[in-house]
């Protein structure tokens, strides 16, 4: 009966943790809710935006000691315990004269030892409530710190049969126009945005974003492209990035993508560079708009093209989380399952 309470209130912190979405990168997205002795809902919190104060304190610092003391809080990541831009959590925690602290999940970053400094000041902690949720809230986040690298999310649009062209290159326009203006809302939701020079040469493109990344082994984009003319670029050659079999080594490009603030990245291109990353593991999600249409042929091209196989077993799986039908078009949102 516990757990089943515990749960629904980690439900709540995650709720609240979703509103600081866009907001609070490169740090996570937490909530928090706060109990009374007695039980009751006394506050929450949430971080709201990167360089302010996190859930907890947002939580707790307007709230009198009378009311917090012997309660409990839920938040969904461990509490931090170092300085950093704000202050610790646990250090407000304790000041409250809180008694129980129940954590979705352990923090990643080797710094925050949270659990062990409410353990020593004598508050009950409980970990590991709806773990599996946290850890996917905050995936982004935890595929930063234990990497070092952006998370990535591939954004595709084909008909039914995997195509995004015509074998001479016609794509104008797969999806409907309310999937394409769903994509200009995606991609405020990542900090940058990724393609290839292949795609840049086909379709000259703005891709309007604050920070985008060209892979472009040979140099050969036209200084007058599009995609140029706005936000921060960062143009990947092989001046400047390494090789790997003769093109861009992709995980060198995203390793210089992170040093340069990106957490996460959309990367929208066609089927060679998508084929590539997806080969190399390098591929966290994929986002794929699907139209009710079918091209009904091979010579078409494909969203997916930088592999040789012989075996059904050896296809990359995928974990489906989310579809939604935008228009005519169904978005198919799946992690890929690394092997």
């Amino acid at each position: 009966m516990q757990r089943k309470s515990d749960e629904f209130y980690m439900k709540k912190c995650i709720e609240l943790a979703l509103l600081g979405k866009g907001q609070v990168s490169p740090n996570p997205m937490v909530g928090c809710v706060v109990l009374d002795k007695n039980g009751e809902i006394i506050s929450t919190g949430y971080h709201k935006k990167y360089g302010e104060f996190h859930a907890e304190r947002n939580a707790l610092i307007n709230t009198d000691t009378a009311k917090t003391e012997e309660g409990t809080i839920f938040v969904n990541l461990e509490p931090c315990s170092h300085w950093g831009k704000t202050p610790p959590c646990t250090d407000i925690i304790i000041e409250k004269k809180i008694k129980k602290v129940v954590i979705g999940m352990q923090d990643v970053n080797p710094k925050i030892d949270g659990i062990s400094v409410l353990k020593n000041a004598g508050i009950e902690v409980v970990t590991g409530v709806l773990e599996n949720e946290c850890k996917f809230l905050n995936r982004v986040f935890i595929k930063n710190i234990t990497e070092n690298l952006p998370y990535v999310v591939l954004k595709t649009a084909t008909t039914m049969d995997g195509k995004i062209s015509t074998q001479n290159g016609d794509s104008k326009w797969i999806t409907s126009e309310e999937s394409r203006a769903e994509v200009y809302k995606m991609r405020k939701e990542f900090d940058c945005i990724m393609t290839s020079s292949n795609t840049v040469i086909a379709d000259n493109p703005t891709m309007e974003h604050r920070f985008k990344c060209i892979a472009d082994t040979n140099n050969k984009i036209s200084k007058d492209s599009k995609i140029l003319s706005q936000g921060k670029i960062y143009h990947a050659t092989k001046y400047n990035t390494p090789l790997k079999d003769g093109h861009l080594d992709l995980r060198a490009v995203l390793t210089e993508l992170y040093k340069q603030g990106a957490c996460s990245v959309l990367v929208e291109c066609g089927g060679t560079m998508a084929g590539a990353m997806l080969k190399e593991g390098l591929i966290d999600e994929i986002y794929q708009f699907i139209a009710p249409k079918i091209l009904n042929d091979n010579t078409g091209k494909s969203c997916f093209n930088g592999d040789s196989v012989n075996q059904i077993s050896q296809t990359t799986k995928l974990t489906i989380y989310d579809t939604q039908i935008v228009s005519d078009d169904l978005l198919v949102k799946s992690i890929v399952r690394k092997p």
